[in-house]
């Protein structure tokens, strides 16, 4: 019979180590529960996103806003929904499809994860290096490697608690589109008819880049990610019993809401501000194709336009924003692609242990990122390749989506933890809308 501790048993600190209740006081407590929906959210606004929200907007002007109002409920759903998975659990989403689906079924969500994210790490790896050049003009190839090896070596060498923590802080690398929305004198009446009322254009261009910006904001490696985070937070708090359901209650799923939610909420807000701002900035002026990294720094001019050299300036605080945030997403790409992996072939994965107890877990996360390094060597546009990535990932989710929906639901895996009405409804509307717009890019391009 599954026990579940008491309140006072069950820490509430999400990342870290558990401080007595009394030591903290209310925006303590909050933080304590922020974690990995907090990431995850801030993850999902990476260089992908950041290229092809601007691009969005640059194209479109506001016409494609709405997307960020209506993926909101849709984005905390599906996150909620592996979450949940993870927290209630103890597994990720491939060790549950592996047990309930078996093997092959199995391995094919790893070589959609595999391949998506493998994608998208080269992508944004370019992307930091091509926003790196615009403060100091180095060679590609060097910036690249640089931000590799930086990043495999937080990754395999800190612990577990530190780096989450750098993760959060990385996180703050969102504001400067938020101010900027604040700053530029904005059609707030458009802004508001356009953010609430859908509109649609059947021509591929359009569906294209929906489907990008879709596929960037409710993304694959998301799924596996926060499941697999929520059981590396159950891991540090003690939660986890070896052949029995972790040792939660009903205050960690509220607080895993809360955080996700948080997390969800945040990313919307971001894709929402990036969009106006390079609709507002760039495309009222003429501006409709984002072909570099410094046409992307432009969006930001308004910022610093008290500054001197605002061009410069706005190159710096955009090169900072997407660094951070490729900081924060390439791990995180990388290691839920290993998570995928290990589970599939029952290897010990944790970004707690240590190098010598996970070899193939640190070893899936180095070659992955190391064939995205490659990637940035045959030849293909950083900027592109970041909008076509987006795309892929909108059309991979769809599958991972429908096991996602049927696993969340089962009472026999979740038992009186499954997703409930609403949530389900939500997840099953995200894969109707995400295979509509997919298959809408195809027939329009043929």
């Amino acid at each position: 019979m599954k026990t579940t501790a008491s309140p006072e048993q069950i820490p509430e600190r999400r990342t870290g180590a558990p401080l007595p209740a009394a030591k903290r006081g209310p925006l303590g407590r909050f933080l304590a529960i922020l974690g990995p929906g907090l990431i995850t959210g801030a993850a999902d606004d990476d260089p992908s996103g950041i290229a092809t929200y601007s691009q969005t907007g640059a194209q479109f002007g506001y016409a494609q806003l709405w997307i960020a109002f209506f993926t909101l409920p849709l984005t905390t759903a599906i996150q909620e929904a592996c979450a949940r998975i993870g927290l209630v659990t103890g597994k990720g989403i491939v060790a549950v499809v592996k047990e309930r689906y078996g093997r092959s079924i199995a391995y094919s969500v790893v070589l959609l994860v595999l391949v998506a994210n493998t994608i998208n790490l080269g992508a944004d790896i370019g992307a930091m290096a091509a926003a790196a050049e615009l403060i100091v003009p180095a060679n590609f190839a060097v910036w690249t490697l640089l931000f590799t090896a930086v990043i495999l070596v937080l990754e395999i060498f800190t612990s577990y608690r530190l780096y989450a923590s750098i993760l959060k802080w990385l996180a703050l690398a969102l504001l400067s589109y938020v101010i900027t929305v604040v700053i530029v004198p904005q059609p707030w009446a458009t802004i508001a008819r356009a953010t609430f009322v859908p509109h649609i254009e059947l021509n591929f261009a359009f569906l294209f880049l929906i489907t990008g910006v879709i596929g960037t904001t409710i993304s694959p490696y998301m799924f596996f990610w926060e499941a697999n985070e929520e059981v590396e937070e159950e891991r540090v708090r003690h939660l986890l019993r070896p052949g029995a359901r972790p040792n939660i209650g009903r205050r960690d799923i509220r607080n895993m809401r809360i955080d996700n939610f948080i997390g969800m909420l945040s990313s919307n807000v971001v894709t929402w501000c990036i969009i106006v701002t390079a609709a507002t900035v760039l495309h009222a002026n003429g501006v409709t194709n984002i072909a570099t990294s410094a046409d992307a720094a432009k969006a930001l001019e308004p910022l610093v336009h008290s500054f001197p050299n605002a061009g410069y300036v706005a190159k710096i605080v955009f090169a900072a924003g997407v660094i951070g945030l490729g900081l924060l997403a390439v791990p995180v790409l990388s290691g839920s692609a290993s998570y995928a992996v290990a589970e599939a072939v029952s290897w010990q994965a944790s970004l707690s242990y240590k190098l010598k107890r996970a070899h193939g877990f640190y070893g899936v996360i180095t070659i992955a990122t190391l064939l995205g390094l490659l990637i940035n060597f045959i030849g293909i546009d950083p900027i592109e390749a970041l909008i076509v990535t987006a795309v892929i990932n909108g059309v991979v989710a769809v599958p991972l989506i429908f096991l996602i929906a049927r696993i969340a639901a089962n009472p026999q895996i979740m038992g009186e933890y499954r997703s409930g009405r609403l949530s389900r409804l939500f997840v099953w509307v995200t894969f109707v809308f995400m295979g509509a717009a997919a298959v809408g890019m195809v027939a329009t391009y043929f």
